[in-house]
């Protein structure tokens, strides 16, 4: 039950936009029992982010939540998977970037709660 939500600061086309929640849809499986088959992802392009108190370059802040314990090492990993894609598909560059993890306990889907 993962969801991963990605506020970024530039307007992105359809295609940019396909072609993250594809990325993202593969870079999921980094996180062990994840996959791209439950994986719902959020674009909010065009946000109002400030880095360092500046708003000159592309950011992009993404927050990834999880059905589940913490995995460090798998959150480690994600990280440098989510930094590429947006580098490779936004030209953000990886110090730009944000990512927040979210382990959830409670998680509901279809009428019931996990």
């Amino acid at each position: 039950m993962p969801f991963i939500n990605s506020k970024i600061s530039m307007k992105i086309t359809e295609e940019q936009e396909l072609a993250l929640k594809t990325e993202l849809g593969k870079a999921i499986e980094t996180i062990p029992g994840k996959s791209e088959s439950w994986l719902m992802c959020g674009f909010e392009d065009g946000y109002h982010l400030y880095f360092r108190g500046q708003n000159d370059q592309p950011l992009a802040f993404v927050e990834v939540k999880v059905f589940g314990r913490e995995d460090r090492q798998a959150f480690d990993a994600m990280t440098g998977k989510i930094c590429s894609i947006f580098d490779k598909v936004l030209g953000i560059s990886p110090d730009h970037v944000y990512v927040k993890y979210e382990a959830v306990s409670n998680w509901g889907y279809n009428g019931s709660n996990f």
